[in-house]
């Protein structure tokens, strides 16, 4: 088998840059969360030969993509390989094997309140995942790498751009702040095409249901049910750039003739209290607030039933 992949490594890294740049074969950590799913979409209808890394675990977590690879025959170009970014020799096995021209790095352990709890884990996901990758790839050149605008933390400046310092506020934006230095580092000192894409906030119906645009839109259809009475958040006027999951060109980043670090965001901020009138305005119920601080409530203007709740336990750096 290693003699096989040497001969395969041989023929492609003896191609020119535009010979390989044909070959079209995307990796893509992450795979089964919401922008991996997105992306999947996307460059299958691109045309390319898709390989995505999924943790082996006692229940399978591909709802997102089961669409995609359920019917052999119709997504022949998509493969799924077992991988964790805490294993460095399984990262150069799968990255010598499939010798992709363009990696998505999009695996992490993505909850704010989650990073605290399990802080350990997610330096070694995020922070150190990225630096196995970069290690394991750099013999065919990294192409994408997606960080997130928690790296901004404590803002200094709104809104924020590419030249905006960076000030991290909890376990995970530390993590996400180790792994963006270290792709500068790796493409300036191997000359490797690597991106940061830092993104903002983008929600889809794909969103994982513990974020707090999916809690508020569970409730509210909860709700207009009959099975459920109060939503509870924690501030509701922190701000905050949603975009849509769809929107975010991480593709268009890897089509750039040179390789360079991305704010993706929409340049628009809302709060988490605006998103709720808006989501209960879907079911007919208009929401006014009473109150200041953790005291707030949101009413129904129709029959003056308590909806939106600010619960207290909430740590004062989460509320979101």
């Amino acid at each position: 088998m290693s003699t096989v992949v040497s001969k395969k490594i041989l023929e492609v890294l003896t191609l020119s840059p535009e010979e390989y740049r044909k070959r079209k074969v995307a990796l893509i950590t992450g795979i089964t969360g919401q922008d991996g799913s997105y992306l999947t979409e996307f460059l299958l209808e691109k045309g390319y030969s898709v390989h995505g890394i999924i943790r082996r675990s006692s229940s399978f977590n591909t709802g997102r993509i089961e669409h995609l690879y359920k019917d052999r025959h119709e997504h022949s170009d998509m493969v799924l390989h077992y991988g964790d970014l805490t294993d460095s020799t399984n990262l150069v096995h799968i990255v010598s094997q499939v010798l992709p021209t363009e990696i998505y790095n999009l695996g992490a352990q993505s909850h704010v309140k989650v990073s605290f709890d399990m802080a350990e884990y997610t330096g070694d996901v995020d922070g150190l995942g990225t630096l196995r990758l970069m290690d394991a790839i750099r013999t065919v050149g990294l192409t994408k790498h997606a960080s997130t605008s928690e790296l901004y933390g404590k803002v200094v400046e709104t809104p924020q751009s590419e030249t905006t310092p960076f000030y991290p506020r909890s376990p995970y934006g530390v993590a996400k702040l180790y792994a963006y230095w270290i792709v500068v580092n790796y493409r300036e000192a191997y000359n490797m095409f690597a991106c940061n894409g830092v993104l903002f906030n983008h929600e889809s119906p794909r969103r994982g249901r513990t974020f707090v645009t999916r809690k508020i839109s569970r409730a509210v259809a909860e709700i207009s049910l009959g099975k459920q009475e109060c939503l509870w958040l924690g501030n509701v006027d922190a701000k905050r750039d949603w975009g849509h999951a769809r929107d975010y060109g991480m593709w268009l980043m890897l089509q750039k003739d040179t390789p360079d670090d991305f704010v993706l965001a929409t340049g628009e901020t809302h709060t988490v209290r605006e998103y709720c009138e808006k989501a209960f305005a879907v079911i007919g119920r208009t929401i006014v607030w009473e109150g200041e601080g953790e005291d707030i409530v949101g009413k129904e203007k129709e029959t003056g039933t308590i909806r939106v709740r600010v619960d207290p336990k909430y740590p004062k750096c989460l509320k979101c």
